[in-house]
């Protein structure tokens, strides 16, 4: 497969080398759908190599906590790409023949697999086998001619070509399905933007739709002739206050075992003269206006950092990992410190470095931040975790991994 491979992307090398303009109108249409032939066909060799190292379990046996994060790092594709990617694999494999067949033949496109065997299994549920079989072959057909919106759309009146004595009773059945798919995918995703800003995507379901403008339509009324806010912007900031109002309540669960709080550090020299930025525990970073607003009404905690940010004293020790020295742990690690993960403080939990049963003291230099996968990874692996000179965690792979086992670090969360 690999020389193969290699051919394939000499060829396309070459192709990429020959000059364009040369080619007549009718060349250049021929090597255009010759081009999306290829891509499809190559999309399905992706998709086959993707469901194999998934099933084999390769990401999680390397420390990634799933095969979507594991080719975020490999191949560089952000999370949401991969994440993705994992999910059409799966719905390749479980695809009718006639339909892998196609990708891989290049006549339909990995959008329109998915489309078709979601509306193959709706009719396989209301039909049976044999009306299946013809869906199969229509669906096909239908794809070679329309693009995966529109092959979506006819779908769904699919039992009127292969098996009309059911087609009301099925669209019934469809409405309940759509139904049950809008309570699927309901989600909300949070992504960190390089100016440390955040977006918001997502669906509700009716029911948290209803609430969420029941909590925020009352403070996105403007609030005078004067408020020259946008109706965006009246939304954003009603959502920023009903957090507010939330934290202040106290009464939302636990979170590291420290009550649910923003937590900014900052040089308290620089907080008194006014002057210093400081960093959420999101390990981003915030103005020195930004601080002085939060620090309005604030609990200020005392820590004493040495050359390089490094943590030397922050009040009394615990046997549990919370308090004082779980704040030491956030400013120093700014996150799960395994290398190649993303998760941000709130998400993590303290782990000792020699263990409390063997031994091992509660305190900074015997702990270390890890999200919970990687904290179960580390309990369950030959993974070793060991502070380096300048007091920060390095992870040692184990020797089927890295035969020089050479240490290695998280890049992730950015230093002070």
């Amino acid at each position: 497969m690999n020389d193969a491979l290699e051919q394939a992307e000499a060829g396309v090398a070459a192709c990429f080398d020959t000059p364009a303009w040369a080619a007549s109108d009718h060349d250049l249409v021929s090597a255009l759908e010759a081009t999306h032939r290829l891509e499809q066909r190559l999309a399905a060799v992706k998709l086959t190599l993707v469901r194999e190292l998934d099933g084999r379990g390769t990401a999680t046996a390397q420390g990634a906590s799933s095969t979507a994060v594991w080719l975020r790092d490999r191949l560089r594709l952000g999370v949401g790409v991969a994440r993705r990617l994992v999910e059409l694999a799966a719905t390749v494999d479980t695809a009718p023949p006639e339909v892998r067949d196609a990708l891989a033949g290049g006549a339909v496109d990995v959008e329109q697999v998915r489309v078709i065997a979601e509306t193959v299994q709706t009719v396989h549920g209301t039909a049976g086998p044999e009306a299946t079989d013809k869906a199969v072959g229509v669906l096909v057909d239908w794809a070679t001619q329309f693009d995966a919106t529109l092959l979506r759309r006819l779908g769904t009146r699919i039992l009127d070509h292969v098996a009309p004595e059911i087609a009301d009773a099925a669209a019934e059945a469809a409405l309940r399905a759509a139904e049950s798919r809008a309570a699927r995918d309901r989600h909300l995703t949070v992504s960190e933007q390089p100016d440390g800003r955040l977006r918001l995507t997502g669906i509700l379901d009716t029911e948290a739709a209803a609430v969420l403008r029941a909590a925020i339509d009352p403070l996105t009324t403007p609030t005078g002739p004067d408020d020259t806010r946008s109706p965006g912007q009246r939304r954003h900031d009603a959502l920023a206050d009903v957090c507010r109002l939330a934290l202040r309540t106290g009464e939302l669960p636990e979170n590291g075992g420290d009550p649910a709080q923003v937590v900014i550090t900052t040089g308290y020299d620089e907080l008194t003269r006014q002057l210093g930025s400081g960093a959420l525990d999101t390990g981003l970073q915030v103005t020195p206006e930004a601080v002085r607003r939060l620090a309005c009404d604030a609990t200020i905690l005392p820590a004493v950092l040495g050359g390089a940010g490094q943590v030397l004293d922050v009040g009394r020790q615990r046997r549990l990992i919370t308090g004082t020295l779980r704040r030491a742990l956030v400013l120093r690690d700014r996150g799960c410190a395994f290398p190649g993960c993303d998760r941000p403080p709130r998400w993590c939990d303290g782990h000792h470095i020699r263990h409390w049963a063997d031994g091992g003291d509660t305190s900074l230099a015997n702990a270390v931040l890890l999200c919970g996968h990687h904290h179960r990874h580390l309990h369950h692996s030959d993974w070793t975790v060991q502070l380096g000179g300048d007091g920060h965690p390095e992870f040692v792979p184990p020797a089927w991994l890295d035969f020089e086992q050479l240490p290695r670090r998280n890049h992730y969360h950015r230093r002070r």
